[in-house]
């Protein structure tokens, strides 16, 4: 295991670059600000001004995606955005989602009718102080309204000229082709990491027709960082953490796939992204996938 040349002051450089829909170029390791909240994911978080360091630090550390959603707070990510990043600075690609309301703490449930997903649309640009938002996705589709009718309004917002990109969340290979029947899909977004690959098929599908995946959870939420943890008895060359390790076999594991390891702690960012200064040998790849 070696790293890389890019210098450890701006390491998400490091991990290489992915073209979303074909012209927005960003650096295959992003953020996710889902945890720029309260517990639940509800409301704001217990220390403010600590959200706004870590946004700017990610920013610092070369991270030049950032992946939120209206329902994180709701809004309360979006605005933390807003404030620590804004005016944003070229080349900065914030994505966000639509198709979840939130009742209340760790309580979602889909709303995909188009109404709905074009006012969440509308909050979103208000929010994040954006005229047109560089990638839209479908948080979740709702069973109970056809999706050609959810993919549908995305792309009148889009030829409206308030969306550049549209991406799913949650799909099934299926799906994805049937939403690419109503309009262009450039990303999918699903729970993928070292130690839950249920997803690989559709990893596999976006690779070849040029979509980007974007696994969310990428670490486990931690468990694969854990003391005695599933990489705890794997032997590398180097001195690194589970949770980079964890990043550095994602990052070799698919050109497609685009990390968005979230936290509020900019010690853990820092940790996060250096993940992606590590180059894997063959055989700490094939080890690392091997204990998970």
């Amino acid at each position: 295991m070696t790293t890389d040349s890019t210098p450890t002051t701006r390491p998400a450089e490091a991990a290489g670059t992915l073209r979303l829909g074909g012209d927005l170029t960003v650096n295959r390791l992003g953020y996710g600000a889902m945890r720029l909240t309260g517990p639940g994911i509800w409301g704001e978080p217990s220390d403010p001004e600590q959200a706004v360091r870590v946004l700017r630090r990610a920013v610092e550390l070369g991270v030049n995606f950032i992946d939120t959603a209206d329902s994180y707070g709701p809004f309360t990510s979006e605005t933390t955005i807003r404030r620590a990043l804004h005016p944003y600075a070229d080349g900065l690609v914030i994505a966000t989602k639509a198709g979840l309301t939130r009742p209340g703490p760790n309580d979602w449930r889909p709303l995909g009718r188009p109404e709905y997903l074009r006012q969440q649309a509308e909050l979103s640009l208000r929010h994040l102080g954006l005229e047109r938002i560089d990638l839209f996705q479908l948080h979740r589709i709702d069973p109970a309204v056809p999706l050609e009718d959810q993919v549908g309004e995305l792309k009148l917002l889009q030829e409206e000229g308030k969306i550049r990109h549209i991406g799913l969340s949650e799909v099934t290979v299926e799906e994805i082709e049937r939403a690419r029947g109503t309009a262009e899909i450039v990303s999918v977004q699903n729970l993928y990491n070292l130690a839950d690959r249920t997803h690989e098929e559709v990893l596999r599908h976006c690779e070849q027709q040029g979509l980007a995946f974007i696994p969310w959870f990428p670490i486990a939420t931690g468990r694969l960082a854990a003391p005695g943890g599933p990489l705890a008895s794997v032997q590398v060359s180097r001195a690194a953490t589970a949770a980079q390790l964890a990043l550095a076999w994602l990052l070799r594991h698919s050109p497609a796939l685009l990390p968005i390891p979230g936290t509020s702690s900019v010690e853990h960012l820092e940790e996060n992204t250096a993940g992606a200064l590590i180059a894997l040998s063959d055989e700490e790849y094939e080890a690392i996938g091997a204990a998970a």
